[in-house]
């Protein structure tokens, strides 16, 4: 997949590298999907899982997951927790839709009629994930990096370095946009611009990412002034 050409080369320069982007919470509202399913599974097993567990799973890698989930009872190998949880969000998937998050799809479609190049970064497997880009009407991503293709999941900045590295940029020239803290910290970790927008698990201010209380209405122009903003003012 490739992005489009820019128009020009002044227009390009204000822009990043790269915008990397998370999927559950950011692009996509596929938490509650989650959640209902860490339920249904904690309760076949006899155990309580309440919204509060439920918290602690956001943002974290699958198998990370699995074994939270196992610590609640759920007799099962950390992969087929991992399998199933993901069976189930597909099917919700596909019988409830996919629930975009506002100005998401608007958003990417902004960067790319500028060239921006873009990639996927998931802590879901490659196969939920395509399942969701297939729904996006436009080329999207040029590449995708998901849980099952990493080492090290989220907080680490393994996910981020590897999207990076794909697209042949410098992590410290690439926008990232993720809604936990979990997803932050890996995205800072890897040098990236990081931009929060909080859904699901509150974001507090920080020196180290910019706050976006939503992505509805937001355009490529919004991500370079988050560039010029960042670059002004250096990470500590």
């Amino acid at each position: 997949m490739t992005a489009p050409i820019p128009d020009t080369a002044s227009d390009r320069s204000l822009l990043p590298a790269a915008v990397l982007w998370d999927m559950d919470g950011t692009l996509v509202d596929t938490e509650p999907y989650w959640m209902a399913s860490e339920e249904e599974l904690v309760s076949s097993f006899g155990g309580t899982w309440t919204h509060d567990d439920a918290l602690l799973l956001v943002g974290q890698g699958l198998w990370t997951s699995a074994e939270i989930l196992r610590s609640h009872g759920v007799d099962m190998e950390a992969d087929a927790i991992v399998s199933w949880l993901t069976d189930r969000v597909q099917q919700k998937l596909d019988t409830e839709g996919v629930p975009w998050r506002p100005g998401a799809r608007e958003l990417l479609s902004s960067l790319r009629e500028r060239g921006v190049r873009t990639a996927l970064v998931t802590m879901s497997v490659r196969r939920m994930a395509e399942q969701v880009v297939a729904h996006i009407p436009f080329d999207a991503f040029d590449l995708i990096v998901s849980g099952d293709e990493v080492e090290h999941p989220k907080p680490h900045p393994e996910p981020y370095l590897r999207a990076a590295d794909l697209l042949g940029v410098d992590p410290r020239d690439a926008v990232a946009i993720e809604d936990s803290l979990v997803g932050l910290a890996s995205a800072v970790a890897s040098g990236a611009m990081a931009i929060g927008v909080p859904h699901i698990v509150p974001i507090p201010e920080s020196d180290g990412h910019t706050i976006w209380t939503t992505l509805d209405g937001r355009t490529a122009d919004d991500i370079a002034a988050v560039v010029a903003a960042r670059t002004q003012t250096p990470k500590a």
